[in-house]
């Protein structure tokens, strides 16, 4: 059974094509450039992250995603280079979709209903709803008579109790608009808690457990009997830690005041919070690596940048201890800064001695695939790093939905 997963960008698209028996990767890639104008990229990987691995790269007009997916086609099912003879061989599409709001909660097959629900969350989620919503009517288009399951990145944080979720506003600004904490990377923290409960081999409904999901964009989610308790994101992926460009929680009073001083639109005051703040906008950089070897150099903000990022990490970590009673089967470090960064992890963790959570310093350094502990053999909490996937955990969502058709 094969399961082709999307997630589609504004001028992007990546894609997983996962054969279900063994959860094996057949290809994946990522188009870009489209809808820019002049000449877009494709890169496309066939057995990825193998010692099988082939690269194939082409470059071509992409004016719209319907062009790009053809190509991606073409490639599927080259005479020579394809990983499948016809795209009929594709038992179901699922898609990364933002936001459902509190209309659709789970992971759900596409349907008129279930598209307007995604074209009226664009107001939440401005820019990526209408681009996951592109995706869903090209695979339409383009896969006549495949089912498409839409896979919310809320889901995870919907489990959430109310006085978690809810804000300190006026509570008819719920009611009306339903402005509450919804949480995003929901597909990866569902699929670490789960394995971190297979990890440490506990059944899931008895997991307490604080995720640090670390990349470009980085959220936190704490949970406890295997459901989301609380998660860094809100609204929108804006709250919460540090980022690459995002600014992460601050005061809200900031907002307004920059806006005047600055003759800032709403929407001029969001680009800056989402796009030219966060790392960016401390030190100039995103890439960890480009900010630890700017620290080396003696850049002073990009030592800053980093120290404001571990110390937003430390705490909503420390909350979440709290949060669940101090009571904590697992630390888990996951994405692309928690699976590779050992300074941050190191800081991280740093001081957390007096607390009985010891980092074995060379397990930390040394990398290796996996899921595996990085802790001491006598840390009270286990510290882990379990590598993400979650096209996986899409491929999964999709299966099971048409499972129960």
């Amino acid at each position: 059974m094969k399961v082709l997963v999307i997630n589609a960008g504004s001028s992007s698209c990546k894609y997983q094509l996962l054969e279900m028996d063994g959860h094996k990767v057949l290809c994946s890639g990522l188009a870009e450039r489209i809808g820019q104008g002049g000449t877009g990229r494709l890169t496309h990987k066939i057995a990825p992250d193998t010692d099988k691995e082939e690269k194939i790269v082409r470059e071509a007009a992409f004016p719209t995603h319907v062009q790009a997916m053809e190509l991606v086609i073409s490639l599927l099912t080259d005479k020579d280079k394809g990983v499948i003879k016809d795209k009929s061989e594709i038992y179901a599409i699922g898609h990364r979709v933002l936001h459902g709001g509190e209309s659709v909660t789970d992971p759900v097959l596409v349907d008129e209903r279930v598209k307007n629900i995604i074209d009226e969350c664009a107001v939440l989620g401005p820019l990526h709803n209408p681009a996951n919503l592109m995706g869903i009517n090209v695979a339409e288009k383009l896969f006549p008579g495949v089912p498409n399951v839409a896979v919310f990145d809320t889901e995870f944080g919907m489990g959430m109790p109310k006085e978690a979720f809810m804000y300190g506003l006026p509570y008819e600004y719920y009611e009306e608009l339903h402005i509450r904490r919804y949480g995003f990377h929901g597909t990866s923290h569902k699929y670490i808690a789960h394995k971190t409960a297979e990890y440490l081999g506990k059944p899931l409904k008895e997991l307490r457990s604080i995720t640090m999901h670390l990349g470009n964009g980085s959220s936190m989610s704490c949970v406890k009997n295997g459901k989301c308790f609380d998660t860094s994101m809100g609204l929108t992926p804006l709250e919460g830690l540090i980022m690459g460009t995002r600014c992460g929680s601050i005061d809200p009073a900031i907002v307004p005041f920059v806006m005047e001083k600055k003759g800032l639109s709403p929407a001029e005051a969001d680009t800056l919070m989402n796009k030219k703040s966060g790392l960016l906008g401390l030190c100039g950089f995103t890439d960890m690596r480009d900010v630890h070897a700017e620290e080396e150099k003696g850049n002073e903000r990009a030592k800053l940048a980093c120290a404001m990022l571990v110390r937003s990490i430390k705490k909503t970590l420390g909350a979440y201890f709290f949060l669940l009673d101090g009571k904590v089967d697992a630390m888990v470090f996951t994405a692309g800064i928690g699976e590779n960064d050992n300074l941050v992890r190191a800081r991280v963790c740093e001081g957390l001695e007096n607390l009985g959570i010891k980092l074995d310093p060379q397990e930390n350094n040394t990398r290796k695939p996996g899921a595996r502990t990085i802790s001491t053999p006598d840390s009270k909490v286990p510290v882990l790093i379990i590598p993400t996937n979650e096209e996986l955990q899409i491929a999964l969502a999709t299966v099971e939905v048409l499972a129960k058709k």
